[in-house]
């Protein structure tokens, strides 16, 4: 239980994946602008986070990594390349989840939320190639500093969903409240939306003591 409390403040507020480790951020300037509209984004990347989590941890365990037990039977007596095959195929297969993740999100929004379906537009389809949940599937497996259970790698891709939620929740707030301020005009709009992200970013480094 203590390493998963670790787990979840660490990639929830120290390691947050848009405010400390800057992923994600086109959904996240362009889809913070209303408060609901940010909340749907951020429901919508937290399921396909922890969804995709769970898949790319299994297929990395019995498929991809080097010593999988798949990979030993199907090039038994064989040399696999030291760059590995896990190395050569791991991104692909973790965004072709990915993609079918999103593809399930986009039907059920489509066919119960049409009016957010319309709001998100492209962006949300652009979850795909959302470099935050191929972060979270890459941190799970291969780049762990430490091998994660099944259980930990779930719980992280969760948490960093509800993260990536908290800054799109924080940044919708304040860029509804930036909408009544009589902002400068070259400031307007994408310029005054990276600085308030970047104080953000700031405030959020308070969590490093944390860690």
């Amino acid at each position: 239980m203590g390493n998963l409390f670790a787990i979840i403040i660490a990639i929830t507020f120290v390691n947050n994946v848009v405010l400390s480790q800057f992923l994600g951020l086109c959904p996240f300037v362009n889809s913070s602008d209303k408060t609901d509209k940010a909340f749907g984004m951020g429901m919508a990347v937290t399921f396909v986070m922890t969804m995709a989590s769970f898949v790319t941890h299994l297929l990395y365990t019995y498929v991809l990594r080097p010593d999988a037990a798949l990979l030993k039977m199907l090039f038994s007596g064989t040399r696999i390349p030291e760059v590995g095959l896990q190395a050569v195929l791991q991104t692909a297969t973790f965004i072709l989840v990915i993609a079918s993740l999103v593809q399930l999100v986009e039907i059920f929004m489509r066919k119960t939320i049409p009016a957010l379906y319309r709001s998100l537009g492209i962006f949300l389809p652009l979850i795909t190639t959302n470099c935050a949940v191929l972060g979270v599937a890459l941190l799970n497996t291969s780049y762990a500093a430490e091998p994660l259970s099944l259980a930990q790698a779930v719980v992280q891709g969760f948490f960093a969903g509800i993260g990536f939620t908290i800054a799109m929740l924080l940044m919708s707030g304040v860029r509804e409240r930036l909408e009544k301020l009589n902002v400068p005009e070259a400031l307007r709009g994408t310029p005054i939306t990276f600085i308030a992200t970047g104080l953000m970013a700031l405030a959020f480094l308070g969590f490093a003591g944390m860690g």
